[in-house]
């Protein structure tokens, strides 16, 4: 199939009210309490196995509640953000395979798969309603699919769990116990409970002296980020709402997004995304996806949870909401600027074999390798074969009109900010 070539013409948009997204996703109610809660929570590295790494760690505000990374760095290095750097003391085993996800609009009734491949995901026909790699030993009474994905990155070795024995978190984790009594969220909702502050907010919410069980601590991060990071009020969303229109270049590169550039088949809705899984022949940097005993570098996706074929290297469709903010691009981050993975949706295939490595934003890691995929012609060539993307023909004049499109979707907020200390006393990443 050859490209296919754009044309814009200027003047009033030419797309009916049919065309565009209505505004109108569904925020459920959140209890401010528990955001408040959820917000200290979310900033205390008491959550870690070393107390040194929290949610904030790599989802700062910063850094478009993300980590400014291509692939960032949890337990074992100190920092924040491209300035984080590995820990001499505690080298990391390992770099995180994925890119940081930004949090916007979590809190809204469509987002009901997590993670870049959907390994966890709102499932009617499972106990609790949720689909989690955890299977019949996840524990039950999560409030939403948020709150479920809130609290993974606390069982992630190289995210917060820490290396084998370094911590009584570490060592559950090793030995495999997660949510069983005894296991790391045990050990974690212990720690919680005997901190005063805590036990008394606890108290205000699930009453005096209850228990306090991981899903109480994890709901409530997950209102805090409900709350905190509703992105609703960009210059796209006043324009759904006619209360005022985009003009000039803002107003063209929608008419491409939504017309014929086809941006809009993937990115859908009011925050642009479909929900679904996609190969776009995203180059592949890193140490990839993997069990502790495999030692390939690929990162095959959404294949590692459906074991279906036809979902080789196929990614969740990102929201664009904030999307100037939330760099680097692509699962893995392979993209250090907007408008390189925009081009690089021009034509998947070619950008793949041309990619420049340079571009990445990896802070140094010793003896990391992140280029073995993309130095193995058959993962390049098996990434490429499963691109679904068509090449499609634009002037540099109507990319900067995309771009202008795109900057239209932010609306940067964030409600309470970051708290000055927490009740655990562990310093706060500001």
């Amino acid at each position: 199939m050859g490209p296919i070539i754009i044309a814009v013409f200027a003047g009033a948009s030419a797309l009916t009210a049919a065309e565009l997204p209505a505004p109108d996703a569904l925020f459920p109610a959140q209890d401010m309490a528990q955001v408040r809660l959820g917000q200290l929570l979310f900033y205390d590295p008491i959550l870690s196995g070393s107390g040194e790494v929290s949610c904030a760690t790599c989802h700062h505000p910063r850094f478009g509640t993300s980590d400014g990374l291509s692939l960032g760095l949890g337990d074992g290095a100190t920092g924040l953000g491209p300035e984080r750097v590995i820990d001499p003391d505690n080298l990391p085993e390992e770099r995180v395979p994925r890119n940081a996800p930004a949090l916007f609009n979590l809190g809204a009734a469509e987002f009901t798969r997590m993670f870049h491949d959907g390994r966890l995901e709102a499932d009617p026909d499972r106990p609790g309603g949720i689909r989690t790699p955890l299977g019949e030993d996840m524990a039950l009474g999560f409030a939403s699919v948020l709150s479920a994905q809130s609290m993974f990155p606390v069982l992630a070795p190289d995210e917060m769990a820490g290396h084998y024995g370094e911590s009584d978190v570490s060592r559950a984790v090793r030995m495999g116990l997660l949510s069983s009594e005894g296991g790391a969220w045990d050990i974690i909702s212990a720690r919680i409970e005997s901190i005063p502050p805590y036990r008394a907010a606890f108290d205000a919410i699930l009453g005096q002296d209850a228990d306090i069980h991981f899903t109480d601590i994890s709901d409530a991060i997950a209102a805090f980020i409900a709350h905190e990071w509703r992105a609703d009020d960009s210059a796209f969303d006043r324009h759904l709402r006619g209360e005022a229109p985009l003009t000039g270049p803002a107003l063209a590169g929608m008419e491409l997004f939504y017309g014929e550039a086809g941006c809009s088949t993937c990115h859908a809705g009011q925050f642009q995304t479909d929900h679904a899984f996609h190969a776009i022949a995203m180059p592949q940097i890193g140490p990839g996806k993997k069990g502790r005993f495999e030692t390939h570098y690929r990162d095959t996706g959404r294949l590692r949870v459906t074991g279906r074929a036809e979902d080789a290297y196929r990614f969740r469709t990102p929201s664009l909401r904030n999307v100037t903010l939330t760099a680097p691009y692509g699962h893995d981050g392979a993209y250090a600027t907007l408008e390189g993975v925009v081009r690089h949706h021009l034509d998947p295939i070619a950008a793949l074999r041309g990619y420049d490595p340079a571009q990445a934003v990896l802070p140094d890691l010793a003896g990391a390798e992140d280029l073995h995929a993309l130095r193995d012609p058959a993962e390049t060539d098996a990434i490429a074969a499963a691109n679904e993307l068509a090449p499609v023909t634009l002037s540099d004049a109507q990319v900067a009109e995309l771009m202008a499109f795109l900057a239209a979707l932010t609306d940067d907020v964030s409600h309470l900010g970051v708290p000055p200390t927490v009740p655990s006393g562990l310093p706060v990443d500001q």
